[in-house]
């Protein structure tokens, strides 16, 4: 682990010195993560990606990629774009990326089950806003708002997300 690691604990996830809560998937830390289980894969994931909503806040990152309307994340494990962004119309399983809701307005993107993705062991591995305190996610990892754009604009292209097992 070096210090630009995001590294979760029993208390929330320490990066760069500081500690910020967050929660998990409803099925807890997964050895075994398949696509539906709820759980957040314990392992080293590097982060690939950051998406964001230009309608509601400024970039994040240079690095940063809008996400328009349109914007989806296949989660079909039967189709070729599998743990995919693909854009609308898509007919197979999926996720809105651009939603109502402000859970997805800033998404960073970790590389589980990515790019080369194996049927049925889950799709992308997003950090993002939660829902509320301790309301757990599918699988992701989640920070209070301010939390989230603060790592976003700390984190490089060396930064991992570390789930211990």
């Amino acid at each position: 682990m070096t210090p630009e690691d995001l590294v979760l604990t029993p208390k929330g996830v320490r990066f760069m010195g500081r500690q910020f809560p967050c929660t998990i998937g409803r099925g807890g830390l997964s050895r075994d993560k398949r696509e539906g289980d709820g759980a957040t894969p314990v392992g080293a994931h590097r982060i690939v990606g950051m998406l964001y909503r230009p309608d509601r806040m400024a970039r994040p990152a240079k690095w940063a990629v809008p996400i328009r309307p349109g914007d989806l994340w296949s989660d079909d494990p039967g189709h070729e774009d599998y743990n995919l962004m693909v854009s609308r119309p898509y007919p197979h399983s999926h996720e809105v990326l651009r939603r109502g809701d402000p859970l997805y307005d800033l998404v960073i993107i970790t590389d589980w089950n990515w790019p080369r993705a194996e049927r049925d062991k889950g799709s992308c591995i997003f950090l993002h806003r939660w829902r509320r305190p301790g309301f757990p996610t599918a699988g992701c990892v989640a920070f209070r708002p301010d939390h989230l754009r603060w790592i976003a604009g700390r984190i490089t292209s060396g930064t991992r997300l570390i789930v211990p097992g």
